[in-house]
């Protein structure tokens, strides 16, 4: 696996940089090598707690799937364990749904290797279904309307577009607007 650091807010140390290649090399076992790893590490600022967040995000993208981990804390080096935990359940879950599948198999190698075994169910099960109008507004509205609802995110038609977008609240307090792309 190839291994891209990077850091937004701070500078890297080399043993800030070979803790993670240390630590992600723990996954090359289930990736071929030329999937590619991207680590990147930032430090949050939070103006109402004295101490700064150290936070760590990796994206690891193969065969059309998108494997993403994220994880704040007070010490880096224990963010990057977390995120390592946080990613090998993300591939025991997918490995479980490519082999029912038996669809892709070939991105992931080894597959006679065993791991252990989780008390989630991978199956994926729809426990309820919401039908609503879906109004045309600006995102302003929706934000508002979302925020009233108290949601994390809220589906809406633009009224100049005529699209369906979402807007949601993100984990920095701020929003984001997801827009269809045809």
């Amino acid at each position: 696996m190839k291994i891209t650091v990077s850091g937004k807010n701070m500078e890297i140390t080399d043993a800030l940089r070979s803790a993670a290649e240390e630590k992600l090399s723990k996954l090359d076992r289930y990736f071929n090598p030329n999937v590619e790893a991207h680590v990147t590490f930032k430090v949050e600022k939070n103006k109402s707690v004295s101490k700064a967040k150290q936070v760590i995000e990796v994206t690891i993208p193969f065969n059309g799937v998108i494997l993403r981990g994220e994880e704040a804390t007070d010490d880096m080096y224990k963010s990057i364990d977390l995120v390592i935990d946080i990613l090998e359940r993300q591939i025991r879950k997918q490995r479980t749904r490519l082999e029912k599948r038996n669809y892709g198999t070939d991105s992931l190698r080894y597959q006679s290797i065993p791991l252990p075994e989780e008390e989630e169910s991978d199956e994926i099960k729809i426990v309820k279904t919401k039908r609503f109008a879906v109004k045309p507004m600006s995102t302003e509205e929706a934000i508002l309307q979302m925020e009233l609802l108290g949601h994390a995110f809220y589906v809406f038609r633009d009224s100049e577009t005529e699209d369906v977008n979402v807007v949601y609240k993100r984990k920095d307090g701020n929003y984001g607007l997801i827009e269809p792309g045809y």
